[in-house]
């Protein structure tokens, strides 16, 4: 399970623990700063912002050949770039900047600061036990295939496979598709698998049909066994594995450019041209 489901809003659950973890964070940091008489909160709330907005643009950077073409998409925070280390560094330079001008604010940044990197620490692990680890394997299931016969998953073995969960009814899978489209065209190297969850024959082709979308490798999961097998009920959800056939990485919600390559492992100086059709 790698997002927290409320009624039809999926809340990925790395977000989240992080937003927990700057919450305990700054509570922990007022409360210091008013037992040795100084308000914290501006300060510790500048940190996280600046943090947020440095984590974001390291990954900009690296993926700059990405984003070149498309200026408007380093705002779109949805797709869930983001480069942490960046992001931390940011922020404890600019808590030591504040503690030269202002002393006093030494121990509620500095207890804040561990709170929310132990607490966030603390909530990576635990997601990475609610999830089973990185190495779940492909499931034992056979599925109809939209062109007719039925494809066993463990099929696609001996290649890394990328699996997209959706349905044509969910903004962010239709948002998402021409990009897997696309990618699927620019990657022969690697299978893409489209496992359309809980409709019918008729209703896929007629959304592919109708928004010109040809893919390969798509797949009917009227059940929605495949999101059971893994616990994730949120769409689009995007699950990578190996050529072993084990599952190295999850990505809940719409891929953008920048993050389908990062987790292709794609070279960043090459990401722009290995991503697009020619």
């Amino acid at each position: 399970m790698s997002s927290l489901q409320l009624g039809p809003l999926a809340l990925p659950l790395p977000p989240l623990v992080l937003a927990l973890a700057a919450a305990l964070g700054l509570a922990l940091g007022k409360r210091l700063g008013r037992s040795v008489g100084v308000d914290a909160e501006p300060a510790l709330l500048r940190m996280f912002l600046l943090g947020l907005v440095a984590s974001r643009l390291g990954f900009v950077w690296e993926w700059r050949a990405v984003y070149l073409h498309e200026p408007l998409g380093i705002l779109d925070i949805r797709d869930g770039g983001w480069e942490a280390v960046a992001g931390f560094a940011a922020a404890c330079l600019y808590g030591l900047v504040l503690l030269q001008r202002q002393p006093a604010l030494r121990k509620p940044l500095m207890a804040a600061t561990f709170a929310l990197l132990a607490s966030w620490t603390a909530g990576e692990v635990a997601i990475t036990t609610l999830t089973g680890g990185s190495r779940q394997p492909m499931p034992a299931l056979s599925l109809p295939a939209l062109d007719g016969g039925s494809v066993a998953l463990a099929g696609f073995i001996g290649k890394p496979t990328v699996v997209n969960l959706w349905a044509t009814w969910c903004p962010p899978c239709r948002r998402e598709m021409p990009l897997l489209q696309q990618a699927q065209a620019a990657h022969p190297e690697l299978n893409f698998v489209f496992v359309n969850q809980g409709e019918a024959r008729e209703v896929i082709l007629r959304y592919l049909q109708g928004q010109g979308i040809v893919l390969q490798n798509v797949l009917i999961d009227a059940r929605k066994a495949t999101g059971a097998v893994f616990n994730e009920q949120a769409l689009p959800t995007t699950l990578f594995f190996d050529a072993q056939g084990r599952l190295v990485s999850t990505r809940v919600g719409a891929l953008s450019e920048a993050t389908l390559a990062q987790r292709l492992g794609t070279e960043p100086a090459l990401a722009i041209h290995r991503l697009k059709i020619p």
